[in-house]
């Protein structure tokens, strides 16, 4: 394991995590949030390990923006920024919510405690089921639902979501917290009136490299080529190809590649009952002295 590379991207994840905390977006499109997070991890020496995801409301995950999105960020939105860093391959991924209607700070609050507690109690051994009890606990003393269809993750080089889940719920099972290996834990917090679960939307504007296997057609194969060659496995947007392939261009090109199962389209995650969504998210590695929060 490349211990210094998880600690270098957790510390540029970190420090644009509260770059983004302080900020108002309120009145920026979702495009210039993106944008500016994205070159924010740039200029920091770190390269973005998965598109900024903007996730507004009900929206609990994986919206990023599209080229030029002109969607807004109003007064009362819950917004959800979830960023992640990587060092040759080796990524910290956090998340913050920020919102400017006082109403929903319980629901931001709640899921930054349920993310305090959980790290609190992180050794190695601990089962992952337990980490589940306990932010699901803390959810619902605050009279909130946390959402049960969504979890963290286990990290590996390259790999966002290597096999491993970080259950938001108690679950029955379940495996033991392994030392030197790095996992992402995130609560996502909904309200009483929520499903607790996700679905499916029909927007997908997050992409990754299913297979390299050729597709036949020059041009989709060289598309392929550059996707593996700029990203290799992590997630892309429509919008960093944009940068070197004409947009109409790019779009029908994807499309053939997600076609030809070479590349899959992830979809937006949204609250079975339109409630709105909070999140909070930190890296975390096991030891020996107990665990390293690469993000805090």
């Amino acid at each position: 394991m490349q211990l210094e590379d998880y600690i270098k991207a957790g510390k540029i994840a970190t420090e644009v995590r509260e770059l983004v905390r302080k900020r108002n977006c309120v009145g920026k499109t979702i495009y210039e949030i993106c944008e500016d997070v994205e070159n924010e991890i740039k200029k920091r020496g770190g390269k973005c390990a998965f598109p900024v995801n903007v996730s507004v409301n009900e929206i609990a995950a994986h919206y990023t923006a599209e080229p030029n999105d002109p969607i807004i960020i109003l007064d009362s939105d819950l917004v959800k920024i979830d960023l992640g860093v990587q060092i040759n391959g080796y990524i910290a991924d956090t998340a913050v919510t920020i919102c400017n209607d006082g109403q929903l700070n319980g629901l931001i609050q709640t899921a930054e405690e349920a993310l305090s507690n959980a790290m609190s109690m992180i050794k190695i051994g601990v089962k992952a089921s337990d980490v589940g009890r306990i932010i699901e606990k803390t959810i619902k003393q605050h009279g909130f639902k946390p959402i049960a269809n969504l979890s963290g993750h286990s990290l590996e080089q390259y790999t966002i979501h290597a096999g491993r889940s970080i259950p938001n719920i108690w679950s029955i099972g379940g495996f033991t917290l392994a030392e030197n290996t790095a996992y992402a834990c995130e609560p996502f917090v909904t309200t009483e009136k929520a499903g607790g679960f996700v679905r499916n939307g029909k927007i997908k504007n997050i992409f990754a490299l299913n297979s390299r296997k050729k597709t036949k057609n020059d041009e989709a194969d060289k598309l392929l080529e550059y996707i593996w060659e700029k990203f290799n496995m992590l997630p892309f947007a429509l919008r960093w190809i944009t940068k070197d392939w004409e947009e109409k261009k790019a779009r029908e090109l994807l499309e053939q590649l997600i076609n030809k199962k070479s590349v899959q389209a992830y979809p937006i995650l949204v609250e079975i009952n339109e409630q709105p969504v909070a999140q909070a998210e930190h890296t975390f590695i096991p030891n020996e002295l107990g665990v390293t929060v690469t993000t805090l």
